[in-house]
């Protein structure tokens, strides 16, 4: 037996219906605040030097990645070898 349940809610109503609070004045106050920074020349708030975290674990996923799918094609190419 399969059920399937739909629900049509935006956003704003799945996240009061979860209970969850509503963040964004605060994530507005965050993203003002940074713009303002790096507005002002401020040391530290160039564009690159905030992404640089980003930038280095979507380096690392991806080269996880990688790895995973040469691990895959190698053990599959060895398995076909030996047949």
């Amino acid at each position: 037996m399969k059920i399937t349940v739909e629900f049509d809610l935006t956003p704003e109503e799945f996240r009061a219906a979860m209970g969850w609070p509503d963040v964004t004045e605060l994530q507005q106050q965050m993203l003002d605040d940074i713009r303002a920074k790096m507005t002002a020349g401020e040391e530290g708030y160039d564009p690159m030097s905030l992404m640089k975290p980003f930038l280095a674990q979507s380096a690392v996923t991806m080269e996880g990645v990688q790895k995973a799918v040469t691990s895959m094609m190698e053990s599959y190419f060895n398995k076909s070898d030996k047949r």
